[in-house]
């Protein structure tokens, strides 16, 4: 009789250390998983207050450069495609978008004397470059997170779990190859 109750004993005692340890592994995903959504929220903080930016940033130019139409017109085009995405990775194109046309901005301001010494444009203009270093910076949190929660998810035992679970894999934020070549700049 001693026995039988000390056997049951090890074995309530082994399942609560088994449902504890998945408990532990379970919450241990929801928060990598959280923390994904915070990194890519906070990027999207950042993306918004660049895209409140440009339609001023785009006035300012437009008395100035005359003959840049069709740039103006890129931004104007890239921050819809932005508006209009559904996902993250529609979003990250849009991003990488807008941010090539910014570059190409910037340098092609070089040639409005004008324009460069307009208070409004120089604001714009350190306001923006000030965003996109915190954007990269963000990119750059938001890839470790993925990273960590992609390998928690991969791990064994977590990666029973998981799959049970329905964890999937997440994508890193990725630049497309077009966007990694240096930008044209025409005069």
């Amino acid at each position: 009789m001693v026995a039988g109750f000390l056997i049951l004993g090890v074995v309530i005692f082994l399942l609560l250390i088994f449902f504890g340890y998945f408990v532990g592994i379970y919450n241990g995903l929801i928060r990598l998983k959280n923390n994904l959504k915070k990194a890519w929220a906070n990027i999207e903080v950042l993306l918004k207050q660049r895209h409140d930016e440009l339609p001023k940033l785009i006035e300012v130019c437009k008395g100035y450069m005359k003959y840049e139409k069709e740039l103006l017109e890129t931004i104007t085009k890239a921050r819809s495609v932005y508006q209009n995405a559904q996902n993250i990775q529609d979003k990250a194109q849009a991003d990488t978008m807008i941010s090539g046309a910014l570059k190409t901005l910037f340098a092609v301001a070089e040639n409005y004397p004008d324009l460069k010494a307009n208070q409004d444009f120089m604001h714009l203009q350190t306001r923006i470059s000030s965003l996109e270093n915190e954007i990269a910076d963000r990119r750059e949190f938001y890839n470790e997170s993925v990273n960590n929660y992609n390998i928690k998810i991969q791990s064994f035992p977590d990666v029973i779990i998981a799959n049970m679970m329905g964890f999937r894999q997440e994508e890193l934020f990725k630049v497309a190859e077009d966007d990694k070549k240096d930008v044209e700049i025409k005069f």
